[in-house]
């Protein structure tokens, strides 16, 4: 496993003052929103197990492929598949209008009785199947077809209508997401590549039908908790003999103490990994984002399970932009968008949201990027084998602000759109954090960093606070190199990156098993322009 380093830095400013700087190491994984495509979806409910980073085999059903899926979504993104069980369930793909068809299979076990599928939202019209409370559902080892009109852009929750407290728990839940039919004006329809000439994994181009939902990423986050106790006395009476609709299993779901906390089936760090890695043959999401400065990260939001999960995202708030395929425009002035900027989005349990987040360095009031007058910070300096970046070698650096302060296309000239330090805020530009440099960075800055040797922590420690490989090669201590040598796999000069962590505002839900940290956090991981996101890794 590859491993690169980054300075976590948002949110920790004073301990930056200190001279304190922290870093994470994590996987060479990014996680887009993958999943299956069509209009018409062959789905069965199975049982099997799933894994936790302490080690845990935890016996649960999912919803998976009963036959293979007419496509997956991003194109780009190798290795998908649909097993026949998963979890969380296939993310279905559609666009507005379509009329989808979803044949839900019961392969459960028959003491756990009949199933269904709810699509909240939605005029669902169904075929086959045996009355329920909820939903009509599929006997076992029956089917029944749930069929209706995708007539909400945005990003909604499917799961189980059947026993929700036992079914929901054991993993019957996943993510329909709608996309728009048309492309609003001022937004980019999705290519082969993004403006900068970097892979475009998209899948539509903007959120909702709206000019103001234009988003350049996106990533899918559905939060759940296990409660082991549960799901061990589900698979002890599993292979009872039962021919009751309603089951003949009797598991406690009271008291309920869950002990895992996932974001997409997976616990931290295992949420880093790859999507469809091979190590999670039925957890195939990960949920690892990654952004440039400067762009709009599309997040869709599912709380699942039986907790709300206050999920805190670093390195700025984000801006609701609907709820359950809603929405929320200005009451006076619909071209305007009136979501709330959010501190924690909590996520009630089968509630979904979307919304936008984006980093640019604004008000750090430090040049991020370690540029000089004079020197090596004066011209771009960028790894020749980059064949996206080479040509800026040698160049003095630029930053033109925009209107709005930012060296971007809007700057008079125009920053092309692959600049190595696009997005700068230009008000900071040639700023510096040092005041007596360790490295060969600016200086007279109100801070002195210390050397990297003196306060490396293994792998944990960057060193740097600067963005992108040019500056942190050059902040260097003189008695070592940044990171030290040894500390990590890949060196600093791969990426460079700033880590922000995203967690759960709920202390328990940061441990797994009640050791910390895992469970529900991962990494926001802010590259610099020159390092290319693959999602496809």
């Amino acid at each position: 496993m590859a491993y690169r380093y980054t300075t976590c830095l948002m949110g920790r400013l004073l301990r930056i003052a200190a001279g304190a700087m922290l870093a994470a190491v994590y996987a060479g994984a990014q996680a887009a929103a993958p999943g299956i495509t069509g209009t018409s979806f062959d789905i069965a409910a199975s049982a099997n197990y799933i894994t936790q980073p302490d080690g845990a085999s935890i016996y649960s059903w999912g919803y998976g492929c009963n036959t293979a899926p007419a496509g997956f979504a991003p194109g780009n993104v190798p290795g998908a598949n649909c097993p026949l069980m998963q979890i969380p369930g296939p993310t279905m793909i559609v666009h507005e209008g379509d009329v989808v068809s979803v044949t839900l299979h019961n392969n459960l076990p028959s003491a756990a009785g009949n199933t269904s599928m709810l699509f909240p939202g939605f005029d669902v019209q169904t075929s086959g199947g045996v009355p329920g409370i909820l939903a009509r559902e599929a006997a076992h080892g029956g089917t029944v077809t749930y069929t209706f009109t995708a007539s909400k852009p945005g990003t909604h929750a499917y799961y189980s209508g059947t026993q929700g407290d036992l079914q929901v728990e054991m993993g019957l839940y996943g993510a329909l997401v709608v996309l728009p039919n048309v492309v609003p004006a001022g937004c980019r329809a999705v290519s082969s590549t993004l403006p900068d000439g970097q892979p475009d994994y998209r899948l539509a181009a903007s959120a909702y039908d709206h000019s103001k939902t234009c988003y350049d990423r996106e990533y899918l986050f559905q939060f759940s908790e296990i409660d082991p106790v549960i799901h061990t006395e589900a698979e002890a009476q599993a292979a009872l003999p039962c021919t009751k609709t309603t089951g003949c299993m009797t598991v406690a779901t009271e008291p309920y103490h869950p002990a895992y906390f996932t974001i997409n089936g997976r616990s931290f760090p295992d949420n880093m990994d790859p999507n469809y890695a091979p190590q999670f043959p039925r957890q195939p999401y990960n949920g690892e984002p990654h952004v440039h400065p400067g762009e709009r990260a599309l997040i869709r939001m599912i709380g699942t399970g039986r907790w709300q999960h206050p999920f805190h995202e670093h390195g700025n708030h984000l801006r609701l932009l609907g709820r359950d395929g809603n929405l929320i425009v200005s009451q006076t002035d619909d071209t305007k968008l009136a979501g709330k900027v959010l501190f924690t989005t909590t996520s009630t349990p089968g509630q979904a949201m979307d919304a936008i987040f984006y980093w640019t360095g604004r008000g750090l009031n430090w040049d991020v990027y370690g540029h000089t007058s004079s020197g090596p910070g004066s011209v771009y300096n960028i790894d020749p084998s980059s064949p996206l970046y080479a040509k800026y070698n040698g160049k003095p650096v630029v930053c033109v602000p925009d209107a709005e302060g930012y060296y971007t296309v809007r700057s008079n000239p125009p920053a092309p759109p692959d600049a190595p330090n696009y997005f700068e805020w230009c008000q900071d530009h040639l700023k510096p954090l040092e005041a007596h440099p360790y490295g060969a960075v600016g200086s007279g800055g109100p801070v002195t960093l210390p050397d990297s040797n003196i306060l490396t922590n293994g792998a944990y420690y960057g060193g740097s606070a600067y963005l992108g490989p040019d500056a942190t090669t050059r902040a260097t201590g003189p008695t070592g190199t940044t990171p030290p040598s040894g500390t990590v796999v890949n060196p600093p000069t791969e990426e460079a990156g700033y880590a922000f962590i995203w967690h759960s505002h709920n202390e328990r839900e940061l441990t797994t098993n009640n050791i910390f940290p895992g469970g529900a956090m991962t990494m926001m991981l802010v590259d610099p322009q020159v390092y290319v996101i693959n999602e496809a890794k």
